[in-house]
Protein backbone atom coordinates (compact mmCIF):
# COMPACT_ATOMS: atom_id res chain seq x y z
CA UNK A 1 0.00 0.00 0.00
CA UNK A 2 1.07 3.59 -0.73
CA UNK A 3 -0.35 6.81 0.29
CA UNK A 4 0.51 10.21 -0.22
CA UNK A 5 -0.76 11.97 2.80
CA UNK A 6 0.37 15.76 2.37
CA UNK A 7 -2.27 17.53 3.65
CA UNK A 8 -1.74 15.51 7.23
CA UNK A 9 1.75 15.80 7.44
CA UNK A 10 2.44 19.59 6.11
CA UNK A 11 -0.52 21.45 7.53
CA UNK A 12 -0.47 24.13 4.68
CA UNK A 13 1.16 21.85 1.66
CA UNK A 14 2.50 24.78 0.04
CA UNK A 15 6.11 25.62 0.01
CA UNK A 16 9.32 23.31 -0.54
CA UNK A 17 9.21 19.91 0.83
CA UNK A 18 10.80 17.22 1.87
CA UNK A 19 10.03 13.27 1.40
CA UNK A 20 9.83 11.26 4.40
CA UNK A 21 9.03 7.37 3.57
CA UNK A 22 7.35 5.47 6.47
CA UNK A 23 7.47 1.27 6.80
CA UNK A 24 4.86 0.28 9.01
CA UNK A 25 4.92 -3.54 8.18
CA UNK A 26 4.35 -4.28 4.52
CA UNK A 27 2.57 -1.00 3.74
CA UNK A 28 4.48 1.75 2.74
CA UNK A 29 3.32 5.58 3.09
CA UNK A 30 4.87 9.25 1.72
CA UNK A 31 4.86 12.04 2.95
CA UNK A 32 5.62 15.28 2.03
CA UNK A 33 6.92 17.05 4.90
CA UNK A 34 7.80 21.10 5.52
CA UNK A 35 11.49 20.79 6.34
CA UNK A 36 12.25 21.75 10.16
CA UNK A 37 9.04 19.87 11.23
CA UNK A 38 9.38 16.96 13.89
CA UNK A 39 9.44 13.28 13.24
CA UNK A 40 7.13 12.33 16.41
CA UNK A 41 4.76 15.35 15.06
CA UNK A 42 4.68 14.53 12.02
CA UNK A 43 3.85 10.86 12.08
CA UNK A 44 1.08 11.45 14.27
CA UNK A 45 -0.46 14.64 12.58
CA UNK A 46 -0.68 11.37 9.77
CA UNK A 47 -2.27 8.94 11.64
CA UNK A 48 0.83 6.68 11.72
CA UNK A 49 1.37 6.67 15.64
CA UNK A 50 5.30 5.40 16.59
CA UNK A 51 3.70 4.16 20.22
CA UNK A 52 2.54 1.21 21.82
CA UNK A 53 -0.95 1.11 22.94
CA UNK A 54 -0.52 1.52 26.11
CA UNK A 55 1.88 4.47 25.53
CA UNK A 56 -0.66 6.30 23.06
CA UNK A 57 -1.29 8.40 26.37
CA UNK A 58 0.89 7.65 29.26
CA UNK A 59 3.85 9.22 27.72
CA UNK A 60 6.30 12.36 28.18
CA UNK A 61 4.57 14.54 25.05
CA UNK A 62 7.47 14.32 23.04
CA UNK A 63 10.05 15.79 25.66
CA UNK A 64 12.83 12.90 24.41
CA UNK A 65 12.16 10.87 28.38
CA UNK A 66 10.15 8.25 28.34
CA UNK A 67 11.85 6.17 25.22
CA UNK A 68 8.43 4.75 23.51
CA UNK A 69 8.28 6.91 20.05
CA UNK A 70 10.90 4.63 19.02
CA UNK A 71 11.61 4.22 15.23
CA UNK A 72 14.26 2.85 12.90
CA UNK A 73 15.56 5.22 10.97
CA UNK A 74 17.00 3.68 7.48
CA UNK A 75 18.43 6.77 5.38
CA UNK A 76 18.44 10.01 7.07
CA UNK A 77 20.38 12.32 9.57
CA UNK A 78 22.49 11.12 11.78
CA UNK A 79 21.73 11.11 15.12
CA UNK A 80 22.14 14.37 17.05
CA UNK A 81 20.95 13.60 20.51
CA UNK A 82 22.74 11.52 23.26
CA UNK A 83 20.21 9.20 23.39
CA UNK A 84 19.26 8.65 19.73
CA UNK A 85 23.21 8.34 19.36
CA UNK A 86 23.74 5.42 22.38
CA UNK A 87 20.60 3.52 20.49
CA UNK A 88 22.51 3.76 17.19
CA UNK A 89 25.65 2.74 18.70
CA UNK A 90 23.80 -0.04 20.31
CA UNK A 91 20.99 -1.34 17.59
CA UNK A 92 17.60 0.34 19.40
CA UNK A 93 15.08 2.44 17.63
CA UNK A 94 15.81 6.04 18.03
CA UNK A 95 13.61 8.80 19.49
CA UNK A 96 11.16 10.08 16.70
CA UNK A 97 10.58 13.08 19.34
CA UNK A 98 14.36 14.25 18.82
CA UNK A 99 14.33 14.14 15.34
CA UNK A 100 13.58 17.29 12.86
CA UNK A 101 13.13 16.49 9.23
CA UNK A 102 15.70 18.46 7.56
CA UNK A 103 16.58 16.12 4.16
CA UNK A 104 14.69 12.94 2.79
CA UNK A 105 14.64 9.95 4.95
CA UNK A 106 12.78 6.44 5.45
CA UNK A 107 11.96 5.33 8.53
CA UNK A 108 10.16 1.89 10.26
CA UNK A 109 7.83 2.04 12.88
CA UNK A 110 9.10 -0.94 15.28
CA UNK A 111 6.98 -3.43 16.60
CA UNK A 112 5.23 -2.03 19.68
CA UNK A 113 5.94 -3.22 23.00
CA UNK A 114 5.91 -1.74 26.17
CA UNK A 115 9.40 -1.89 27.95
CA UNK A 116 8.87 -5.39 30.21
CA UNK A 117 5.95 -7.01 27.80
CA UNK A 118 8.64 -8.56 25.87
CA UNK A 119 7.57 -11.75 25.16
CA UNK A 120 10.12 -14.55 26.31
CA UNK A 121 11.52 -16.94 24.00
CA UNK A 122 10.85 -20.33 24.94
CA UNK A 123 13.91 -21.89 24.71
CA UNK A 124 15.80 -19.33 26.63
CA UNK A 125 12.84 -18.49 29.06
CA UNK A 126 14.31 -19.39 32.60
CA UNK A 127 10.68 -18.91 34.22
CA UNK A 128 11.54 -15.54 35.96
CA UNK A 129 13.98 -17.32 38.36
CA UNK A 130 17.46 -17.60 38.16
CA UNK A 131 19.76 -20.04 40.49
CA UNK A 132 22.45 -18.15 42.34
Amino acid sequence: MTETAEGDATGEGDGETVPVVVVDGDDRVELDVEPGRNLRRVLLDAGLSPYAPATRRLNCGGRGLCATCGVRVREGPPADHWHDRLADRFGYPRLSCRIAVDRPMTVALVDKRVWGGRRSDPESDTGGSRER
